[in-house]
């Protein structure tokens, strides 16, 4: 029923851009805070950027000026839009929802990767 799903990672050189895009098929979408995390090999999963339901949206320092994160409650789409990558950028990047009302979940995407060439 809550089922995200990434698309838009690939290979891209440093300096690139590239957008992230994540659908949820759910007529609640409205109601949920979106976010994005990473993981590279042998690293923890790490937070990128967080939308709430009011569009209130936070990043991480690391990718703090280089990342904008945006939804569509129309769409039912996340989107995450990163600039100059560079190669610590490299990471699965998956797709996040988390209720914002009632008893908390949250439900993940099986991620896209996106690697940055060095």
């Amino acid at each position: 029923q809550v089922q995200p799903v990434e698309s838009g990672g690939g290979l891209v050189q440093p300096g690139e851009s590239l957008r992230l895009s994540c659908s949820v098929q759910n007529r609640v979408f409205s109601t949920f805070h979106m976010a994005w995390y990473r993981q590279a090999p042998g690293r923890e999963r790490e937070l990128v950027a967080n939308i709430t339901v009011h569009d209130f949206t936070t990043y991480a320092d690391s990718v703090k000026g280089r990342c904008t994160i945006s939804r569509d409650n129309v769409k039912n789409m996340v989107y995450l839009e990163m600039n100059n990558l560079k190669p610590e950028d490299t990471a699965i990047y998956y797709c996040n929802a988390k209720t914002a009302r009632g008893i908390e979940r949250e439900f993940w995407g099986q991620g896209t990767q996106v690697t940055v060439s060095t």
